[in-house]
């Protein structure tokens, strides 16, 4: 059974009655394997975010269905835990209690929260931050935290919007890196939003191409590339041209 279903899901927003109907995604059908990355990437507007939030349950698809492991999504859930752009973290909160807020929704006993809590900020290379908040680190540290948090609580699939694009280059890098080291020590089912072909390629095992609103999947790419990945190997390269002509297409045709 696939760890994720996206089944025909379309996704309207507005009024029928009053014609101001906008389609964000139309037909939007795929499946991830247990421990799978894959990449959703295309033009801004073309519903990656929306996607993303429809398999998180924040939002309802208007047609279709979602499913994690053979259950329907009708809501958020402790099997999907979600990292965000801008961290998400609780400013008024440390470290630790930032990645304990997780563990505690889902009333684990404390003893073993704790224990997962500092496993997982050993993961992420934050021991000794316990007590800071998040003010005190850098953006690639808070992404850290935010990546403990939703790692601790075990989760199915993992869902990732644009979870480094805050970053600048060497440290977008650098936490790309540690994505995959952590993903590695810990495997999940991850689902990431990125505009970043480079990044797609570095992350993921098969990289989704969506066309300009109405959102649909143009394109399936298998990344046969082993890990860790060489941005100057032939590989890489090849597969970087090929993504670029076909995200250029649909620019080109929304042009016209």
């Amino acid at each position: 059974m696939a760890s994720l279903s996206v089944l025909g899901v379309e996704k309207t927003y507005g009024d029928p009655d009053r014609g101001d109907v906008v389609t964000a995604l139309h037909g939007v059908g795929f499946e991830l394997e247990e421990n799978e990355v894959c990449a959703l990437l295309g033009h801004s507007g073309c519903g990656k975010t929306t996607l993303l939030n429809l398999v998180a349950g924040f939002e309802q698809p208007s047609a279709g269905s979602i499913r994690v492991d053979g259950r329907p999504v009708t809501g958020p859930g402790w099997e999907r835990a979600v990292i965000f752009q801008d961290y998400a973290l609780f400013p008024w909160a440390t470290v630790l209690d930032n990645v304990l807020f997780g563990l505690e929704m889902k009333r684990v006993p404390a003893a073993e929260r704790r224990r997962i809590a500092d496993e997982h900020i050993r993961l992420v290379g934050l021991t000794g931050f316990e007590r800071h908040y998040p003010h005190q680190l850098s953006g690639g540290m808070r992404q850290r935290v935010a990546i403990a948090r939703a790692f601790s609580v075990r989760p199915r699939v993992l869902l990732m919007d644009e979870p480094f694009a805050a970053l600048d280059d060497q440290n977008r890098r650098s936490m790309q890196d540690e994505l995959v080291r952590i993903w590695r020590s810990e495997p999940k089912t991850v689902l990431l939003v990125t505009h970043s072909i480079d990044e797609a390629i570095l992350l993921a095992d098969r990289i989704l191409v969506m066309t300009p609103r109405p959102g649909r999947i143009k394109r399936e790419v298998i990344v046969d590339l082993p890990r860790p990945r060489d941005e100057d190997s032939p590989g890489f390269i090849a597969l970087r041209r090929a993504l670029r002509a076909l995200i250029q297409e649909d620019g080109q045709e929304a042009g016209r």
